[in-house]
């Protein structure tokens, strides 16, 4: 199968893979050739893609999977993979967006905290598989 990952500065990612494992809003989902065409939301997530021995992470922030005719496609705002991320950057911000939760006065405060918390969370998993 074929994949790209685009976001609206650069192409993060296009080549060839054998399983495709991400998460959209109705839950994780894993894609092997020859699977029925599909379009999915995706969430804050770490992106698996799978090809022969070799495993490569990817940070997706949201977006829009499409997968038909052995091509898939995910667009997505930012998009990282896990070699680029800094660890250190991360739980930093994590640190930061818990501090912001347990001050939240406004909700607004809060759900902003919350995806920043996501965002982290989603690139130290990915870090930790480089």
């Amino acid at each position: 199968m074929k994949i790209k990952i685009i976001t609206h500065e650069r192409v993060v990612y296009e080549g060839e893979v054998d399983e495709i494992v991400a998460k959209s809003t109705e839950g994780e989902f894993g894609i092997l050739p020859n699977h029925v065409p599909c379009m999915k939301v995706l969430e804050i997530c770490v992106a698996r893609l799978i090809h022969k021995e070799e495993t490569l992470f990817f940070t997706i922030m949201g977006g829009i999977f499409q997968f038909k005719d052995n091509e898939a496609l995910i667009l997505t705002d930012i998009a990282e993979c896990s070699h680029e991320i800094d660890a250190a950057r991360a739980k930093a911000a994590l640190t930061r967006a818990e501090e912001r939760l347990a001050d939240a006065k406004a909700e607004h405060d809060a759900k902003r905290a919350e995806a920043a918390k996501a965002r982290a969370l989603a690139r130290l998993k990915a870090s930790m598989t480089k």
